[in-house]
């Protein structure tokens, strides 16, 4: 049995794909401080570890708060990312998947984004990302190794706290969404697709190394989020149609008076930031078990939970 090195097995990502991949390899994860399960990033820098495989999700996450520095996320990001590929050429190991982010390509999408489009992020954590891809490319694989580079779309699934759950909390009130006058489209990813994806990469051995974007096949409005999160409550979406023009200008008066809805949240919620998976589809020959909407209403269900034991 193949052994699978994962680092940042304690995320909410590593928490999922751990489990998924324990079926079929034997994993093992790498971590800041010891356990009876993994090892220290301290042992396997200074001991020669057998692996055939790593999986880098390690990082600092995008800090919407805005409260860390730059020095912060290139540490995380990129030295460690450094290190640990460093180590990959130096071992027997023949396969590093690194699960980078749509952000170290672009902030914001004009189009649909591809693997083509040429890499312009602008915060520190896109940075970060890019310059981590960045050098893993520009080395030489023996024929021995492959690298996969993942630029994953918003990830979510069961037990997730990110972003969908504020809207989850606004339908849970009861209020109506005052956005809906605008259309927009978004690519989500389900942590189940992303498990998926990564097992494929592992046990497939004719996936040429690369850099892959990776979504569930159709994207979605937030105006067809209210309405998957209604239904996972049973209730009937409250969607109104207030004119752009009037919420731009609440908006607007939002950012001088510092409430909740300003320009910057504003062009968050209704952005246009639509992810092609075409490359990994046609690259593993299968298609995503998990479709958009089942994905989402599972999350979404997963919610209730969450918010009652809160």
């Amino acid at each position: 049995m193949d052994r699978i090195l994962i680092t940042g097995a304690s995320g909410f990502v590593g928490q999922n794909v751990n489990p998924y991949l324990s079926v079929v390899f034997d994993v093992k994860g790498i971590s800041r401080q010891s356990s009876s399960e993994g090892l220290t990033y301290a042992a396997f820098f200074e001991k020669e570890i057998a692996y055939d495989a790593i999986i880098h999700l390690a990082g600092k996450a995008h800090d919407l708060k805005k409260t860390s520095n730059d020095n912060d996320y290139f540490e995380a990001n990129f030295e460690l990312t450094k290190k640990l590929f460093d180590a990959f050429l130096k071992s027997d190991a023949q396969k590093f998947i690194y699960i980078s982010s749509v952000k170290a390509v672009a902030d914001t999408v004009v189009g649909v984004l591809t693997e083509e489009v040429k890499p312009n992020p602008i915060t520190a954590y896109g940075k970060s990302k890019l310059a981590a891809e960045n050098y893993i490319l520009s080395h030489e694989l023996p024929a021995t190794k492959k690298v996969f580079i993942l630029r994953p779309s918003m990830i979510h699934g069961p037990g997730n706290k990110g972003n969908l759950n504020l809207l989850y909390q606004l339908v849970s009130k009861g209020l109506p969404w005052p956005l809906g006058a605008f259309e927009n489209q978004r690519s989500f990813l389900s942590i189940e697709n992303l498990c998926f994806v990564i097992k494929e990469l592992l046990t497939q051995q004719t996936v040429p190394s690369g850099v892959y974007n990776v979504a569930d096949d159709k994207p979605l409005s937030t105006n067809e989020l209210i309405q998957l999160i209604a239904a996972a409550q049973s209730k009937k979406a409250r969607i109104i149609h207030i004119s752009k023009g009037f919420i731009r200008g609440v908006a607007k008066i939002g950012g001088i008076l510092h409430l909740p809805l300003n320009e910057e949240r504003l062009q968050k919620l209704t952005e246009n930031y639509v992810v092609s998976n075409n490359k990994i589809i046609k690259a593993i020959g299968k298609p995503l078990p998990v479709q958009s909407k089942e994905g989402l209403l599972k999350t979404f269900k997963s919610f209730q939970k969450i918010n009652k034991n809160a």
